[in-house]
């Protein structure tokens, strides 16, 4: 494995609590973006939001650090954080 490869992450996200229609997922692209990380973002049915994080390790850190806490107009009860295998993303979506 490449050091490049190495130094990636991948993580799938799931948040709880006052997270769905108080902006997360605009404001979880806007961050991703500012980190560099690819990935996408979406509402679940059951109130919940779900996120594919990858990137640089620090940088994956730093957007997992932003999730705990979510916007500034919601809150986050709960925050499920599952390593995922890195793949080949680019961008990052709001679904």
């Amino acid at each position: 494995m490449s050091r490049a490869v190495e130094n990636l992450r991948a993580v799938r996200l799931v948040a709880s609590g006052r997270v769905q229609g108080v902006g997360f997922r605009w404001q979880a692209r806007q961050q991703a973006r500012a980190l560099g990380i690819d990935g996408w973002v979406k509402n679940r049915g059951d109130g919940r939001v779900e996120m594919v994080a990858q990137g640089e390790r620090t940088a994956v850190g730093r957007f997992i650090a932003w999730a705990r806490s979510g916007p500034g107009y919601g809150y986050v009860e709960h925050l499920e954080v599952t390593d995922e295998p890195v793949r080949g993303m680019t961008g990052f979506d709001v679904r």
